[in-house]
């Protein structure tokens, strides 16, 4: 009774229940915070990752525009359930040059997070201008609209500075070449052997079926590299991580 009756003390005294309060909160943050400076990176590095391409950048920001985040994550946990329906769980790296990431807070559709090369370019384009006519039980709206409206990439290298002052690691060859890699990407003609040596792993051809680069065509490039930078097959998680 003795401990209760202290107890009692503390719970009937405002100012001293705030006072020890707010020491709690103190030292439970200090102890989480204060490792973190003693710590380079706490992002594990991956192999195959990369920034974002030209065109595959410009698709993203067409996704954050429309709030495809608002019915889709982009997070896998590593939870059985999910793992066996999505693939491998979604590393921290895989956000790495997320601005702002797209972990999503609910599923009204499926993750996205492994959605790259499951699906053909032709089904991509069919499901975002009928999305019915694919998954019928469907209440995603149409973004057929995005067909008509066309891309130059004239302030596509704009957008990669803005990305590199909050830390993507966009080069200058990168910045400068931005246009030419844009239109390049979305045409199989074009000479893209640069483009690929830049940004390893990038998919060129026209995504949409259509003449010239539309917001279609950078949305499907985004969509159809997600999941596919990291060979999960050779990767082995660092335990100190």
């Amino acid at each position: 009774m003795g401990i209760l009756d202290k107890h009692k003390k503390i719970e009937t005294h405002a100012t001293l229940l705030l006072v020890l309060s707010f020491l709690v909160v103190t030292i439970g943050g200090i102890v989480q915070i204060v490792p973190l400076f003693y710590l380079e990176n706490t992002i594990e590095k991956v192999e195959g990752m990369r920034p974002y391409s030209p065109l595959e950048l410009a698709g993203r920001e067409i996704y954050v525009r429309e709030g495809c985040y608002v019915c889709h994550s982009q997070m896998i946990r590593p939870m059985r359930d999910e793992v066996e329906r999505y693939g491998h769980y979604s590393l921290a790296a895989e956000s790495m040059y997320d601005h702002p990431f797209q972990w999503g807070s609910k599923r009204t559709g499926p993750d996205l997070a492994r959605v790259g090369g499951r699906y053909s370019d032709d089904w991509h384009v069919q499901h975002l201008v009928d999305p019915q006519s694919v998954v019928p039980e469907s209440i995603m709206p149409k973004y057929g609209f995005l067909l008509n409206r066309m891309l130059d990439g004239q302030y596509v290298d704009d957008l990669m500075r803005t990305h590199r002052r909050v830390g993507v690691p966009y080069t200058d060859e990168m910045i400068v070449n931005a246009r030419a890699d844009f239109l390049a990407q979305a045409d199989a003609d074009s000479d893209f052997d640069a483009l690929v040596e830049r940004y390893p792993g990038a998919q060129v051809r026209n995504f949409d079926g259509r003449p010239g680069v539309s917001e279609m065509d950078a949305l499907i490039a985004y969509m159809q590299m997600l999941g596919t930078l990291v060979d999960f097959s050779t990767f082995t998680p660092d335990p100190s991580r």
